[in-house]
């Protein structure tokens, strides 16, 4: 009986998460505000529910619609969000479907609809009964599981490759970690997994870089908590490296939480760097700094705004700036996927204008012979090569910079009028733009 509660109360946590995502709120909120009720060893099975169904949510909702003989009531909407998650289940996890049927039967009651309780028992058998319903048809939001707007955008930047990128995003990001340079080397960190039992491997044209087989919880990571190793994408751990601090060179990371750019500066230049790290929200700073503080490492931190530089600067200029600039993350989609609901079409013109600005009020902070390197985990053109383009045509001093010291990483970029692009899949990585200008 005890089993039969938690299995609904999962479902009902589940689908309450879902609909705040709907409601506005991301995923990452929404799933810690999951009730302290769920047992610990259950809350991964809560997070697997929440991003699938987030992840396919115009292709659930399709389904849900089709099966039922009538629409469910706006003001019953969590119905169809629960329907969508027993869907889930008997679509993608590995649960019988009388245990969905029944779980997600009580979970209704859970959440105080037990005049659904009947609904969502006849629905989910007769799904089981019918199988999926023929989708070919459908609009394109539902048959690659994205905003309409967003399909557009990638259609018109991407003519040859959104495909590509839509798929990829509809997929689960593979795990990638960054081996701390000063206490080891991937290929080290690679045979002490393997100690461990966890299958990974080495990527050549990341020198910092290991990829693991399947995700594992970070505390299973050896030494993580001594400072090893770290948790960050492949293609995030580009930026550090392109920049080339050396020892004892001012540096600037703008934007900087949660602080992962800001710790391999630091671990590439062995700790000796004069750098600055400001992000807007004070709260995010707190992130930085326990990243720091677990990889002992040291920099300053200042709560600041970017576009504002006149509130915190001291007026000494930087040999290298890092400006990871706020943005859509259309790039990253595969590990939020809250961001194909949450974000809108208005959103991108709003960003660009903020991107532009802060890189424009940068700039005279870097000092003659410096570099600058501007970062976002975005696709759209819009945010990428326009805002740099429009830099480029104010700075006429901006020199581009191409030579990634070291890497082989240009394989898998998309070289673009100014700058390059990772797709989102390419060789595993998230979808990153970067440009690179020397200052003369």
């Amino acid at each position: 009986m005890a089993k039969q509660k938690t299995a609904a109360m999962i479902r009902a946590e589940a689908a309450k998460a879902v609909e705040a995502v709907l409601a506005g709120r991301s995923m990452d909120a929404a799933l810690a505000a999951v009730s302290d009720d769920v047992p610990l060893r259950d809350r991964g099975l809560v997070s697997v529910m929440v991003y699938g169904c987030i992840r396919n949510h115009w292709q659930l909702q399709a389904v849900v619609q089709s099966l039922l003989q009538k629409p469910i009531k706006n003001r019953d909407r969590i119905i169809s969000t629960l329907l969508a998650i027993g869907v889930y289940q008997m679509q993608s996890m590995r649960i019988p479907d009388h245990a969905v049927v029944s779980a997600t039967v009580e979970a209704a009651r859970r959440l105080r609809h037990p005049q659904h309780a009947g609904l969502v028992n006849a629905v989910l058998r007769n799904y089981r009964r019918q199988g999926e319903p023929d989708l070919q048809k459908a609009s394109g939001e539902v048959r690659h599981n994205h905003p309409a707007w967003l399909l557009k955008r990638l259609q018109t930047d991407w003519p040859e490759n959104w495909q590509q990128i839509v798929a990829e995003n509809n997929e689960q990001a593979p795990m990638w970690l960054r081996v701390n340079a000063m206490q080891s080397t991937p290929e080290q960190y690679v045979a002490t997994l393997a100690e461990h039992g966890i299958e990974s491997s080495v990527e050549e044209t990341l020198p910092q870089a290991v990829r693991l087989a399947t995700p594992v919880l970070v505390e299973d990571l050896p030494g993580f908590y001594v400072g090893a190793v770290s948790v960050q994408d492949g293609a995030a751990q580009i930026p550090a490296a392109w920049l080339d601090a050396r020892p004892g060179m001012r540096v600037l990371d703008a934007c900087a939480a949660p602080g992962g750019k800001t710790a391999h500066l630091l671990e590439l230049a062995a700790n000796d760097l004069d750098l600055i790290a400001i992000d807007n929200d004070p709260a995010r700073l707190e992130r930085v700094q326990e990243n720091l503080d677990r990889l002992s490492l040291a920099a300053t931190l200042v709560a600041g705004d970017a576009k504002n530089p006149q509130e915190w600067w001291d007026g000494r200029p930087f040999d290298r700036i890092l400006i990871d600039a706020p943005c859509s993350a259309t790039g990253v989609i595969r590990r939020h996927p809250d961001i194909k609901l949450l974000r809108q079409d208005t959103d991108i013109a709003v960003l660009a204008a903020l991107q532009g600005e802060i890189l424009q009020k940068l700039w005279p902070l870097l000092a003659p012979g410096g570099r600058l390197l501007y970062v976002t985990c975005s696709v759209l053109e819009q945010e990428n090569d326009a805002v740099v383009e429009a830099f480029v045509r104010r700075n006429p001093d901006a020199a581009q910079h191409k030579e990634l010291r070291n890497y082989n990483i240009h394989d898998v970029m998309q070289p673009r009028r100014t700058g390059y692009q990772i797709l989102p899949g390419m060789k595993g990585l998230d979808g990153f733009f970067y440009a690179c200008f020397d200052k003369p």
